[in-house]
């Protein structure tokens, strides 16, 4: 009869909610663009205008057309 590894005692609650208590998620954190009215990740260049520490890092679409 073929079977793989069976646990012998039941873990208990306890125990189970020990192991559970660091498997959860954390909420990303949000700062404020100083350029723009957007949301944006700490130490990261902004989504929405692409500044970062007051410079612009990514090139937006306006200053390409002119």
């Amino acid at each position: 009869m073929p079977g793989g590894p069976v646990p012998k005692k039941k873990h208990s609650r306890s125990r189970r909610g020990k192991r559970a208590a660091h498997q959860f998620l954390t909420a990303p954190s949000l700062v404020d663009c100083p350029e723009c009215p957007a949301k944006m990740r700490p130490h990261h260049v902004c989504a929405t205008c692409g500044y970062y520490n007051g410079r612009e890092i990514v090139p937006s679409e306006e200053t390409e057309v002119e």
